[in-house]
């Protein structure tokens, strides 16, 4: 299974070169592309000195910083171009641990999605406080329960795709950014009949560099899925619509 880490970066000239040794040496395997958007402090140059000297990486150098999101949607359609089974999303300041590579990709081999998650069984998150905790958990709870998604953490970043559930699931279509891109693509996989299988982590938040989170990506993900929790029923009625044409076609046949 020919794989692709995926790994956005904007300013992680402090991690990304330990973060692509740590890769290699855990997954020696695996390709990594690395999607920088312009960073000033040189990530991308750092990104670029590293893959020549470790070999079986790329790096993307977009124009200006685009958004979590749009840099997973570039580095699919990059690696699907280039014939990749897999993908990794990871991100670069160490939260995710490379260790965990080989046995999130070795259940990926019986699944369409594997996600690393926080809030299974054996999962830790040893350095967050009591509000951060309380408003992830929460967050992941509210779009459960309107999108039956019987996931326990769908804004988990540390994740595994099958290219035929990229497919299916539609993902250049997918527009959100930040916490609701990962819920919106746990809702696509769901929607696509996906395999889904998550496995404990023990997520670390970073202890370097400057954390992209904000009120308004948190706010973004609470809107957005009450906005597709609201549109679901007209969803499924144009689907009962289109099914009960297709049966009266297919009876005038």
């Amino acid at each position: 299974m020919r794989t692709l880490v995926v790994v956005p970066t904007y300013n992680e000239a402090e991690t990304v070169v330990q973060l692509l040794e740590a890769v290699r040496e855990h997954a020696p395997d695996v390709d990594v592309l690395v999607v920088d958007d312009s960073s000033p402090d040189g990530t991308g140059k750092l990104a670029e000195d590293t893959a020549q000297r470790l070999g079986r990486i790329e790096v993307l150098h977009r124009e200006s910083k685009g958004g979590l999101g749009t840099a997973y949607r570039a580095g699919f359609a990059h690696g699907i171009a280039q014939g990749f089974d897999a993908f990794v999303e990871m991100d670069a300041d160490f939260s995710h641990d490379p260790a965990a590579l080989p046995t999130l990709l070795q259940a990926a081999e019986n699944a369409d999605v594997v996600i690393g998650s926080r809030y299974v069984p054996g999962a830790a998150i040893p350095n967050w406080t009591l509000t951060r905790l309380a408003l992830s958990r929460g967050g992941n709870l509210y779009a459960a329960a309107l999108l039956s998604l019987h996931v326990a953490d769908s804004t988990a970043g540390y994740r595994v795709y099958r290219r035929g559930a990229l497919e299916k699931m539609r993902y250049t279509t997918v527009r959100a950014e930040g916490y609701a891109f990962q819920i919106e693509m746990t809702y696509r996989a769901r929607q696509a009949g996906a395999r889904i299988r998550e496995v404990p982590i023990t997520f670390i938040d970073r202890t370097q560099g400057h954390s992209k989170m904000s009120s308004a990506i948190v706010l973004e993900a609470l809107a957005l899925v009450t906005l597709w929790a609201l549109a679901r029923p007209y969803r499924a009625w144009r689907a009962r619509r289109s099914s009960s044409g297709s049966d009266a076609e297919h009876a005038q046949d």
